[in-house]
């Protein structure tokens, strides 16, 4: 399993309201409420293989009042 972090911007007021309906969804492993120029950061294991653009659309075309996305993949150091 290989942990990407998706963090989210969404339509001002409606972060609580995303973080609670990919909480449902279960696909998450964490999600945080975050400052800065995104609302909300999570974290996500994909199985090996697994197409990461395919689930990011996924996810933006399933959830509401998603304004943009920034995708961190990451990579084993040691």
């Amino acid at each position: 399993m290989k942990p990407i972090f998706l963090q989210i911007k969404t339509e001002p007021g409606k972060a609580y309201d995303v973080a609670v309906e990919l909480a449902d969804m279960e696909v998450a492993s964490e999600i945080y409420s975050t400052s800065g120029n995104y609302d909300l950061l999570v974290k996500i294991y994909m199985e090996e293989g697994q197409d990461v653009g395919r689930l990011i659309a996924d996810l933006a075309n399933r959830l509401k009042y998603i304004r943009d996305t920034y995708t961190i993949i990451t990579h084993k150091v040691f």
